[in-house]
């Protein structure tokens, strides 16, 4: 009996998405839990699962399709008849079906197998000729999102892992190869092919006139478009930035005393650790900055987690995964995890989740350099912290000038549910707590 798979939800605040690759065509058997639609959402690219055995009788969407949760994406045929798998033995094959890149071979959309065949490297596309269809392309969704984004059609890139499982660094090597206008080497097959033809991929590029000159015309990438549609959101909220500095220098001698220590257990400490934590403790004593508000309601609403967004940047844009219950963790513990997190964020790795359900958000600019910036509120948030790069800078001390290391803060508020002095006192609160680093728990 047919059944209908829809996408399902996305979770909070994604309304629509876009189809970035169909894994399956009509005719394949299905497993429940074999991914089978790459879609692109806000800021990160993720796998759909299916949700039930069978085979796929009719798709209804188009890769770059956007697509809301609920829309229908496949006819599914729930239970596959034992007629449709062919019972007669194979047959012997002949020498020539023994080579490795064989004429006849059962497709894997009319086998009901338990397990896929891996795509062995010596089985990759050699140049002027295509990979076999009915081998799966072993590759995450950050390397097909890579590969679309280069024009590079991933059938035709060697795999260097064993399993042939194809990574970001295949993608780009065999990329550059191919603009060099070099012969791209591909793994020999175990038969008899002595010589093939190479070519290069002409980069097309974009070009255009203006009233003054040739310009080059960029289509804008799903993450540019949709942080232009958040900050637009955003823009909308009336914020002020509040600016003040922290002296530094006490906690930057403890950093170093343990940065050996936190990194041995896979860490990097950093002063965004510190903060991170402290910010956290200040949000339970001002609750207004964890909050959001409810306009159509009129009210606000206090959160009682504590879940902070930290601005990655990635060649593909800013990013901003989230650290959970941060309150709750020891600075040891939010240095893993926040060292994970931005290799994962680079990588384009991230659930879904990992980008949702922040209460409040650190910008941190101190290893790009400035002195001061204001950060936009990322609504529906009402704050956002934002550090610069700390300097060396004479402070008056006990009728002297010492020279003492000084980090900017900028922090930019929702005037509608946070006041002036409020911002002032949240703010000095965060400076207190960095100059005395030894009211910081370590857990």
């Amino acid at each position: 009996m047919p059944k209908e798979f829809r996408l399902p939800s996305l979770g909070e605040n994604i309304s629509e998405a876009t189809i970035g690759k169909i894994l399956v065509k009509i005719g394949d058997i299905i497993k429940k839990g074999q991914p089978v639609l790459e879609i692109e959402t806000d800021k990160a690219v993720a796998e759909i699962p299916a949700t039930l055995d069978g085979k796929i009788m009719e798709v209804h969407v188009k890769e770059g399709q956007k697509v809301k949760p609920g829309v229908l994406i496949f006819t599914i045929e729930e239970k596959v008849e034992a007629g449709t798998v062919s019972s007669e033995p194979p047959a012997t094959p002949s020498a020539e079906e023994k080579a490795p890149v064989a004429k006849k071979e059962t497709p894997v959309s009319t086998a009901v197998e338990k397990t896929v065949p891996l795509r062995p490297p010596s089985l990759t596309a050699v140049a002027g000729q295509k990979a076999k269809s009915d081998i799966p392309i072993l590759a995450s969704p950050s390397v097909r999102r890579l590969a679309r984004e280069l024009g590079v059609a991933l059938e035709e890139v060697p795999a260097s892992d064993p399993s042939g499982k194809i990574s970001a660094e295949d993608v780009m090597a065999y990329h550059k190869r191919k603009t060099e206008g070099e012969t791209v080497s591909q793994p020999e097959p175990i038969s008899a092919i002595t010589t093939h033809e190479t070519t290069s991929i002409p980069i097309e590029t974009p070009t255009a006139k203006d009233s003054w000159g040739p310009v080059l015309v960029e289509p804008m990438t799903t993450i540019r478009k949709k942080t232009a549609e958040q900050m637009m959101r955003s823009w909308s909220i009336p914020q002020v930035t509040h600016f003040d500095k922290a002296n530094i220098t006490q906690l930057e001698q403890l950093r170093e005393a343990w940065a050996k220590k936190i990194q041995s257990v896979g860490g990097r400490l950093s002063i965004l650790i510190f903060t991170l934590k402290i910010v956290a403790e200040a949000l339970k004593r001002f609750p207004k900055f964890n909050s959001s508000i409810d306009l159509e309601k009129e009210q606000i609403v206090y959160k009682k987690y504590y879940h902070i967004g930290v601005a990655v940047d990635t060649e593909h844009g800013l990013l901003v995964p989230v650290l959970r219950d941060v309150d709750k963790k020891s600075i040891k513990e939010i240095s893993i995890e926040l060292t994970q997190l931005a290799e994962k964020t680079r990588q384009r790795k991230l659930a879904l989740e990992e980008l949702q359900g922040a209460t409040f958000t650190i910008s941190n600019l101190g290893g790009l350099g400035g002195y001061g910036f204001t950060p936009i509120v990322n609504a529906p948030q009402v704050a956002i912290l934002g550090m610069s790069r700390s300097s060396m800078e004479p402070v008056y001390q006990n009728g002297n000038f010492v020279p003492q290391l000084m980090l900017p803060l900028s922090l930019s508020y929702d005037h509608r549910v946070i006041d002036g002095a409020e911002a002032a006192r949240f703010v000095r609160w965060i400076c207190n707590a960095l100059e005395n680093p030894w009211n910081i728990f370590f857990e």
